[in-house]
């Protein structure tokens, strides 16, 4: 039977709309600002085999490893109505510890087994570990904090109160920890009583079929993307200037060999895993890909399972892009994520060279910090990202002071920032002049300085401090980023990953890079 157009187009706003939905509960019901203001989280539908129907417009980091998420709750658990699953574990279907998902199953007319999966994934600024924010310069996953494997948060309906007891108890900022889960639940049960509204209007077999339908053109379309490509093996090695531990630059490699409407990507000859925290896992390798060829539909395509029948990915074991237990991961989901996308569209970029932009600024500059609040008689703990500048385009100038690629997070405002945490936004600019030259220039980046009104520990895992980011068709590469900090009227730089002690008055200060120019000026 020929699929409606017009019927297959409804139903695929229907189930964008449900995951959108879902993520608005999350965001107005959640306490952190890191979700309630930056909006870090993302949630998808998912079918009865835990393949993705429709994602929101959230995180692409997120979305494309969330699914090894949801088979991994699957496989641990025959979900009853009302079960929710929990899980952060990297190597068990999580990405890095401070991203939580949360899974549950959509039972419909009494059935005993799901006929779809909802999930939806939220960073929480704080999920114990060696330093405040959960993000720190670890040497192994044990110090990066509490590691959950897929387990029952609430069964039946009921909340597990001494799994929670538990968490919490491993956390710096517990009520804040309490409410975010709460509000994953909660959003989570708005999906399921949205899909059960659909099926209840058009029929469960309606629905099916064009969950069918939807995921068969998204393969379709993805196929003759490929095959507009030239065939042959399309090779491209980027770095990350370190891992934190070492001065050795971290090499992402690549092979995309484009064989008809079908691609294998290969990242053999990328470094074996490190003692910094920047390993990433095969899930974050496999949403960099995912993102990547999703890039090359110039066409408003479902974000469905369909896309990655065509892509085969082989990551190595054992490798910074498929790391092994007991590596650090906590950068890896943010800042390798990045690198292998770099590497990825630079390979792409000899394929097509008028389609793929140069690099944008390769780093989510995360920033995290935490101490007590003498003031509001707390402790705080506090996670964010911070922009820089897009890649040039063929066609266009590279943005500026925007989140690229991996990330599509807010910036908190400053107002709620100063509201909620004992700092001070002394300067929030765009960095002038740090996009690359070009026929085309790069995207310039920001520079950020806060003081600090109290005494707390810093952690920074940032990247493209020391190598660019490149530029295209000859086009000029972007600034560096730089780090520095202001005590006692002396300025100190910082590196690109480093953990320290402020003191009240300090002063830091992140200039990140620019993006890549295109063409030659």
């Amino acid at each position: 039977m020929k699929p409606d157009p017009i019927e297959l187009e409804l139903f695929r706003n229907i189930f964008v709309s449900i995951a959108e939905e879902m993520g608005a509960v999350l965001r107005k019901t959640a306490f952190s600002a890191n979700i309630k203001e930056r909006r870090d989280y993302s949630c998808a539908v998912y079918d009865a085999a835990g393949e993705t129907i429709a994602m929101g417009d959230h995180m692409p980091v997120h979305l494309g490893a969330m699914p090894l998420s949801v088979r991994h709750a699957i496989d641990a658990f025959t979900l009853a109505p009302g079960d929710v699953v929990i899980l952060n574990d990297p190597f068990q279907g999580g990405t890095h510890l401070p991203d939580i998902t949360a899974v549950s199953g959509v039972f419909l007319q009494g059935k005993r087994r799901p006929d779809f999966y909802v999930a939806n994934r939220a960073h929480h600024a704080d999920v114990g570990g060696m330093s405040p924010g959960s993000m720190p310069l670890a040497r192994e996953i044990y110090q990066e904090g509490i590691r959950i494997p897929p387990v029952l948060l609430a069964r039946g309906g009921k909340m597990d109160e001494g799994l929670l007891r538990l968490i919490l108890a491993n956390v710096r900022t517990p009520d804040e920890r309490q409410g975010d889960l709460l509000a994953q639940m909660m959003a989570n049960r708005r999906g399921a009583d949205r899909l059960a509204e659909v099926t209840g209007k058009y029929g469960l077999v309606r629905v099916q079929r064009n969950v069918r339908e939807l995921q068969d053109y998204s393969e379709r379309m993805m196929r003759a993307a490929i095959r507009k490509l030239p065939d042959g093996v399309y090779r491209f090695t980027d770095h990350l200037d370190d891992d934190g531990i070492s001065a050795e630059p971290v090499r992402i490699q690549v092979a995309i060999a484009i064989r008809g409407d079908s691609a294998s990507v290969d990242f053999a000859g990328s470094s074996p895993q490190v003692a910094g925290p920047v390993n990433a896992n095969y899930a974050v390798a496999v949403s960099a890909t995912m993102y990547v060829f999703r890039c090359l539909l110039a066409e408003d395509v479902p974000y469905t399972a369909g896309l990655l029948r065509p892509i085969r990915v082989i990551t190595p074991e054992r490798s910074v892009v498929n790391a092994g237990a007991p590596a650090a991961m906590a950068a890896g989901n943010v800042e390798t994520s990045q690198r292998i996308t770099d590497t990825l569209l630079g390979a792409l970029s000899k394929a097509a060279p008028r389609a793929i932009p140069a690099a944008s600024s390769g780093t989510m500059n995360n920033l995290s910090f935490g101490g007590w609040d003498a003031r509001r008689r707390k402790t705080f703990a506090y996670y964010e990202t911070i922009a820089g500048g897009m890649g040039a385009a063929s066609s266009a100038p590279g943005e500026s002071a925007v989140h690229t690629h991996m990330t599509n997070s807010w910036n908190t405002p400053i107002e709620a920032f100063e509201h909620q945490y004992p700092l001070r936004v002394v300067r929030y600019e765009v960095r002038r002049g740090s996009g690359g030259r070009g026929a085309n220039a790069g995207g310039d980046g920001i520079v950020r300085e806060i003081e600090f009104l109290t005494a707390a520990d810093v952690t920074i895992l940032s990247d493209r401090r020391r190598r660019r980011p490149y530029g295209l068709a000859g086009g000029k590469p972007g600034k560096p980023g730089r780090n520095s900090l202001t005590h006692a009227g002396r300025v100190s730089a910082v590196g690109s990953k480093a953990n320290f002690q402020v003191a009240p008055g300090d002063v830091l200060r992140v200039e990140t890079p620019g993006g890549g120019g295109w063409g030659r000026a």
